[in-house]
């Protein structure tokens, strides 16, 4: 898809303006880690052309690796105290959302095929999803979807979380609070963030819109990913040109 240059600065500024108020209701959430599109504990690793739209960071670890040929549109920190912070301000957003009283008792159930309104849901140990998870915010400006895992989230290729009724075009309260891990199938399209006390795997061509992979302790291994970072379009605009259009082109040709 080719994004005319006499279009492109338009729809920059537009989506900017459009998304500076879903930017503060998520950045007061996760803080720093806001930022951050994939943010691992020990490790960060890469196979393939993943693209990153949003900060790439890892802490207390050091190693990032397979960036090239992954792309970064943001700024890596291996170990740095922007990546310290982002990790303090990681735990204490996990803390809270795990701490929110329960809607609804999920445990046992398969995501697949629920339609949930806003809520907090929690399972006791494991969940897992396969086929389409519907998320159906109301239009209310003040929606919020939390998923509370006791132990791991895991989703079967070809699965999706998808948002209707959305009161923006880039909402961002989404989040899955993980007890271990979380191993998303192959070309999952998933949307929302992702807090997990271990590690997260995004198996080949899996993609994360509106949302980010953020590992308190453990790796974060990709394999031929999209991650899109919260607000999304508004996001990529603050990155400039190139990735805003690089962005429309992959999103578009994977359709």
């Amino acid at each position: 898809m080719t994004v005319r240059r006499a279009v492109l600065p338009a729809m920059l500024a537009l989506v900017a303006l459009v998304g500076l108020q879903t930017q503060a209701e998520a950045s007061s959430i996760l803080g720093s880690a806001w930022d951050f599109g994939v943010l691992g504990g020990s490790t960060v690793t890469n196979t393939g052309p993943s693209v990153i739209y949003g900060d790439l960071g890892v802490s207390p670890g050091t190693a990032i690796t397979g960036f090239p040929p992954g792309i970064v549109y943001g700024t890596e920190h291996p170990g740095d105290a922007v990546a310290a912070q982002a990790q303090t301000d990681l735990t204490t957003a996990y803390n809270a959302l795990w701490g929110m009283d329960v809607t609804e008792d999920l445990t046992g159930q398969d995501l697949g095929g629920l339609t949930l309104l806003p809520g907090v849901y929690s399972f006791d140990t494991s969940a897992q999803l396969t086929g389409t998870l519907t998320l159906d915010a109301n239009n209310d400006p003040n929606a919020l979807f939390v998923f509370q895992m006791g132990s791991t989230l895991t989703t079967a290729s070809y699965s999706s979380v998808h948002v209707i009724n959305a009161p923006s075009e880039n909402f961002c309260d989404k989040y899955f609070v993980v007890g271990s891990s979380a191993t998303i199938g192959t070309y999952t399209d998933f949307e929302g963030s992702i807090l997990a006390l271990e590690s997260i795997t995004l198996n080949t061509g899996a993609d994360i819109w509106l949302g980010s992979a953020l590992a308190r302790n453990g790796a974060v291994t990709l394999d031929t990913n999209t991650v899109t970072r919260c607000p999304g379009l508004p996001a990529l605009a603050l990155l400039g040109a190139a990735p805003f259009a690089a962005f429309v082109s992959r999103k578009f040709r994977r359709r």
